[in-house]
């Protein structure tokens, strides 16, 4: 197997003084857990094709876990979709190992699964250094890069899913009521209901929950947090719905696209920037300022850096075949590189938040991303894009306040409008030209997500839309 070649930013180690404070940590969690009827804990991370895996220790061995990490092959890198594995130049092959170490501070009784306990996890190598390709490794550093520069970033995700009660491989939407309509909610009342118990029990903060458009589907979101901590969350809602709709025979689905004549999943992602941390008098830089909708110099910049980029973050944002079955105009997708105020056709949607709480809620929300992707890895290269456009000092194009796809071509032309990408090869193609995005991430991950993409396009190649997506349907 290839070695991991790292990247130019200085890699922190594992020492002796770290180990043995996780370890304390873990001995302490370990005394108090089997009060909560704790017997195992599962430590996740998520692949490069946004399908979250597991290690998991008895409870007896939580301490060893924290301090030296649990064995794992490089290789879980190149999965694909369908679990065959692939090869890249940086990952691949079934030589070397690494270690997995629980994030002790995360750790939490899983409410919908009795007897179990969840902590994400962070990949190290024998020696202790994080792994290059470690997704929530990445984003960490560029939380760094831009502390560095006395920003931060406020974030959470809206996490859409679609509930079946069909057997085997079969889609059956599990409500049948209007959409948006309160009929589901009866439907599915003591789901929901067990559901919002159990988030609340794992100290997750639900803002709002409603039905969707499509049948059967469902949407949640939470309340901001860091971007590290958003992403964490992220996984352990999507566990948490995946258990507790599993105890109502229920089964659940955040694949971009469940049936091939109906909307898709996204899984869109809020941002909002800040000069300084906001938990120290920090200020919200979407807000209070004279640029466009009331954003400062720095928030617009950010938001342009992330418009800028787009076709090349769909690589990660919408990373799989099934992704481009949902990114189509007129859908609410968000499918042509645009901004606009509460446009929900436009890609980038500007929020002011109410009149009165803009200082604190006004944001962005990338509208064009779904559930198949990596949540860490797409804040990470948000972050990337996010900064650069800060650097460069970007300002937005004209804003856009109606469906893009409504315009006439020579209008759009005229106004800078473009569709994005409308395959997974095109996307790709954006990603790996793209220089920044290379320089931040690192060679080894880009070239790792790009074997993957092709792994899956060539998996795909010959696929109808319904093989797509019959194919797609339960595997995020």
């Amino acid at each position: 197997m290839n070695q991991y070649d790292g990247t130019a930013a200085p890699q922190p180690r594992l020492d002796d003084g770290e180990r043995e404070r996780r370890r304390e940590r873990a001995a302490a969690l370990a005394a108090e857990l089997p009060v909560k009827d704790v017997t195992a804990v599962a430590m996740t991370w998520v692949d490069t094709s946004g399908i979250t895996r597991t290690k998991a220790v008895p409870l007896s061995r939580l301490e060893y876990a924290a301090a030296w990490g649990v064995g794992m092959s490089p290789v879980f890198d190149v999965f694909l979709l369908d679990d065959s594995i692939t090869q890249g130049r940086y990952a691949g092959g079934p030589a070397g190992d690494l270690r997995l170490h629980p994030v002790l501070d995360r750790l939490v009784p899983l409410a919908g699964m009795p007897g179990w306990a969840w902590a994400p996890a962070e990949r190290f190598t024998q020696d202790g250094t994080p792994h290059p390709i470690d997704a929530r490794w990445l984003l960490h550093r560029e939380v760094e890069r831009l502390a560095a520069q006395g920003l931060s970033v406020r974030t959470a995700f809206e996490v859409e899913w679609a509930v079946s009660d069909g057997d085997g491989e079969d889609f059956v939407p599990a409500c049948n009521g209007p959409a948006y309509g309160m009929t589901r909610v009866s439907e599915l009342s003591d789901y929901l209901r067990d559901l919002l118990r159990a988030l609340e029990a794992s100290g997750v903060e639900v803002v709002q929950i409603h039905p969707e458009y499509a049948a059967g589907q469902m949407e949640l979101s939470v309340a901001a947090e860091d971007p590290i901590g958003a992403a964490d969350t992220l996984v352990l809602v999507r566990e948490t719905i995946r258990s507790v709709s599993f105890t109502h025979d229920l089964v659940a689905s955040f694949s971009p696209k469940v049936a091939p004549d109906s909307v898709g999943n996204g899984c869109h992602i809020h941002l909002s920037l800040w000069q300084d941390d906001p938990a120290e008098g920090g200020f919200n830089t979407m807000a209070g300022g004279d640029g466009p909708c009331g954003m400062q110099g720095t928030g617009e910049a950010f938001a342009a850096g992330i418009l800028e980029r787009l076709p090349a973050l769909l690589a990660i944002g919408a990373p799989s075949v099934a992704s481009y079955l949902r990114l189509v105009p007129s859908h609410w997708a968000g499918a042509f590189a645009c901004w606009g105020l509460e446009n929900r056709e436009a890609a980038l949607r500007f929020v002011t938040g109410p009149l009165g709480d803009r200082n604190q809620t006004a944001n962005v929300e990338v509208k064009c991303f779904d559930g198949a992707a990596n949540p860490y890895l797409t804040l990470a290269a948000a972050l990337v894009a996010g900064r650069a456009g800060v650097d460069g000092e970007f300002t937005l194009p004209e804003p856009v306040d109606g469906d893009p796809a409504g315009l006439d071509p020579a209008e759009r032309q005229r106004r800078g409008i473009h569709a994005l990408p409308s395959s997974l090869e095109e996307s790709l193609a954006a990603f790996e030209r793209d220089t920044v995005l290379r320089d931040a991430l690192g060679e080894a991950l880009v070239d790792t997500v790009a074997v993957v993409r092709r792994g899956e396009l060539a998996l795909f190649q010959d696929a109808t839309p319904e093989e797509i997506t019959t194919a797609t349907r339960w595997r995020h």
